[in-house]
């Protein structure tokens, strides 16, 4: 059982690629887009609540 040897062509790779990936969705038009604004990075600890200072220096944490 050997294999071919000759490469596929673009029409065949297109075939492969629609049965394995189906169709593409709509492109999105260039009246939906949003413009993306950058945001402050996330923080990794919440704001403390009111008197959890005090509470973490008399536990000493």
């Amino acid at each position: 059982m050997s294999e071919p040897t000759e490469p596929f062509s673009d029409e065949q790779y297109a075939l492969l690629r629609h049965v394995r990936f189906g169709e593409l969705p709509p492109p999105v038009r260039p009246e939906d887009r949003l413009a993306a604004t950058e945001t402050d990075p996330p923080r990794y600890q919440p704001d403390p609540t009111p008197g959890q200072y005090e509470q973490d220096l008399r536990s000493g944490g």
